[in-house]
């Protein structure tokens, strides 16, 4: 938890600018993320190329042994094998110099390798600049961090150390090779005292979105399994690339960090394009709605609940982000803490560096506090929790969702807007707060409380069905409530104690979409075996797999978990996301699940949202609870939404696909899109086709 305070956040790092302006809006002019590198002389390549074999014989060795304490540590060996052995096949080398910079990692690597095979790792307990690696349970590949440790930790010790995560700006040949370097041998831009700092690579150069965002969780909670972290001080801070990450990680998760400094970068996708790119941007309706996603200004009633400085340069371009930031805050009653450097372009400004840390500082003393009050906003169950409030459902997905739950004169009071169910859990010593008898009340938001008659036609009323309710022996209170009748407020359909007795499917919380969704937790490609309902679609499909496994691994710098359909067991239904290629033909496993999809799909047809399709020209792509275990996705037909235009601006880096569309193939695939999108849209809450259909639809 942190302090319940009202301000605005971010720091900054000198970085290169985002892209190349107008040049890069040319859809059949793309040029390659991250850019081709420089051929590796014969020789150097031999020798790197046997000293990377050599790295990961003792990485094998290590795995197969006995000492599970080692095994543990292996990643942190792993991350300099990948990054030279991803140098060297995939052409990742941008300037002759990092060939030393190779052989280095590869000393390092070698070292410790050496040194845990004799049960020892002497840089678990080194300060200063220090770099880890962990396994993501999104793809299983190692992914690096860094980390400053300051030189006065005490690994012996017992307090707990305030946290700052470092988002970092976008470098296009900032590869695993190039980072880890960086990181072994730069303090960064901030150096706060008795602070630990966390440099998480974020998947390479997308804002932090997607696999970049849980890249930033998974590498802050491996921190803090090693390392005594402090829970209550972990600060996102960030620059340019990184303030934009910052933005979105602030709105997303406003009860994880005690405070939040954004600098520069980019707050929203539209204008910033305009301004930034000279772009102007007419997609269709369901790519508009997708901007909610990741798009800050819509969340920008979160800032209520997290402490937030923002950083601009006075002269730089990127100061829109916080000025767009300042004028949504304006609405919504919040003045946004904004610092300005004088006559400074894309860069911190010393004096602001300063007194950034200093308000920090300050707000770091205050920083455990459970406050009275949660004022919650969220577009998607994917963002659900702050602080003792967790939204189970919503009315509509990409509508505003906001609960405000407050100690209101020792009563729990709770006003909602587009809410259908959600969870009260103060934790341990908090019932002190609400009077023994009390009842919940729950209202609309937008209900002012009246001293003659609390329960007026506005429609604040009890609990029904919950009567009075009792703190547990340790003063916690944990309740759960739902709508009886969704949407309509009266006495006789109002909020009812306990979850949801609703059967069937529900949108709910990692399991709410939109297609990208898959691609934040563990997922598996599964490809065909058998022969296609046609040529053409089979080729399609194709194509489609290997740019998928081409991209995740450029892009998302990780490698896709590929199978066979007549390879999947239970373990792998059990455990992954399913993403199965190719058509009920081709692949057995999609023609299992099939029946239990909203589409139909054979050599006859395709219908989708109640309208066919003729099979031989179109392909349906969506996501669904997997029939075979509903508790993890399966996708048809794709990876990740945005291409390789996108990869120009991280500002473009948002969903092309909402739930469900259909594909007409005969279009070539570009830079943008996979074919034409012929339909589109999103499922409702129970997971059904919405009446009107998402676009216009042919027949033939």
């Amino acid at each position: 938890m942190r302090s319940f305070l009202c301000t605005l956040a971010l720091v900054v790092a000198a970085t290169p600018a985002f892209a190349d302006g107008p040049k890069d809006n040319l859809v059949d002019n793309v040029r390659q993320i991250p850019p081709p590198g420089i051929e590796v002389p014969a020789e150097v390549r031999e020798s790197l190329t046997k000293g990377a074999a050599a790295l990961k014989q003792q990485i094998d060795q290590l795995q197969a042994g006995k000492d599970e304490k080692a095994k543990l540590l292996v990643p942190d060996v792993e991350i300099f094998w990948r990054a030279i052995d991803g140098a060297l096949r995939f052409n990742e080398f941008s300037d002759a110099k990092e060939f030393d910079v190779a052989k280095k990692l590869l000393a390092e690597g070698n070292a410790r390798a050496v040194a845990l095979l004799k049960g020892e790792a002497p840089w678990t307990k080194q300060t200063g600049l220090v770099v880890r690696g962990f396994r993501s349970r999104i793809d299983g590949t190692v992914q690096p961090y860094g980390l400053l440790i300051p030189d006065d930790y005490r690994f012996d010790g017992e307090v707990p150390v305030r946290c700052d995560l470092w988002l970092h700006g976008r470098f296009e040949k900032q590869c695993e090779l190039q980072f880890i370097n960086m990181r072994m041998n730069q303090k960064g831009e901030i150096q706060p005292a008795k602070t630990i700092v966390v440099h998480p690579y974020g998947r390479f150069s997308n804002a932090f979105k997607f696999a970049g965002e849980v890249d930033v969780l998974e590498a802050l909670a491996h921190a803090k399994s090693r390392y005594r972290i402090d829970d209550d001080r972990v600060a996102i801070r960030g620059f340019s690339m990184g303030g934009a990450g910052v933005w979105q990680m602030t709105v997303h998760y406003p009860d994880r960090f005690f405070a939040s400094t954004p600098g520069a970068g980019f707050s929203e996708t539209p204008e910033f394009l305009k301004v930034f790119q000279q772009e102007t941007l007419s997609p269709p309706a369901w790519e508009q709605t997708l901007w909610n996603l990741y798009d800050a200004p819509g969340w920008v009633g979160n800032l209520r609940m997290m402490p937030t400085i923002a950083y601009s340069g006075e002269i730089d371009k990127q100061k829109q982000a916080a000025d767009v930031m300042a004028a949504a805050c304006e609405k919504e009653g919040i003045t946004l803490t904004h610092l300005i450097g004088p006559q400074t372009a894309h860069k911190l400004h010393p004096d602001s560096k300063a007194e950034i840390e200093r308000r920090l500082v300050e707000i770091a003393k205050r920083a455990d506090a459970v406050p009275a009050k949660v004022d919650f906003t969220t577009y998607s169950l994917r963002y659900n929790r702050c602080d003792w409030v967790t939204i189970h459902g919503m009315n509509e997905h990409w509508k505003p969702a906001r609960i405000q739950a407050a100690v209101v004169n020792g009563a729990l009071q709770v006003l909602t807007d587009n809410v259908s169910e959600f969870e009260i859990h103060l934790p341990s010593g908090s019932a002190d707060l609400l009077s023994p008898t009390s009842s919940i009340e729950i209202g609309p938001i937008g209900w002012t409380p009246r001293t003659d008659n609390p329960r007026d036609k506005a429609g604040l009323y009890a609990l029904a069905g919950a009567g009075r309710w009792q703190p547990t022996t340790d003063r916690s209170i944990r309740v759960r409530v739902h709508w009886r009748e969704p949407g309509a407020w009266s006495k006789m359909a109002g909020f009812w104690a306990g979850p949801s007795e609703a059967s069937g499917l529900r949108k709910r919380h990692g399991l709410q979409g939109p297609i990208d969704d898959a691609f934040m937790d563990s997922f598996l490609f599964v490809k065909p075996t058998g022969k296609p309902l046609n040529d053409a679609v089979g080729k399609w499909a194709d194509s489609e797999f290997n740019h998928a496994v081409t991209h995740w691994r450029q892009q998302m710098r990780g490698d896709a978990r590929v199978k066979s359909d007549s390879e999947i067991t239970d373990a792998d239904i059990a455990a992954h996301n399913l993403v199965l290629w190719g058509d009920p033909q081709s692949n057995s496993l999609l023609a299992r699940v099939l029946p239990k999809l909203p589409v139909t799909w054979s050599a006859e047809g395709v219908t989708v949202n109640g309208q066919k399709y003729e099979a031989g020209s179109r392909v349906p792509v969506l996501i669904y609870p997997n029939p075979l275990n509903p508790n993890r996705y399966v996708v048809l037909n794709s990876s990740f939404t945005y291409r390789e235009y996108d990869y120009l601006n991280n500002a473009r880096q948002t969903p092309k696909l909402p739930d469900w569309a259909v594909i007409d193939i005969r279009t070539p695939v570009n830079s943008r899109y996979p074919g034409k999108i012929e339909a589109a849209g999103f499922f409702d809450e129970s997971w059904r086709f919405k009446s009107a259909p998402a676009a216009n639809s042919s027949k033939n």
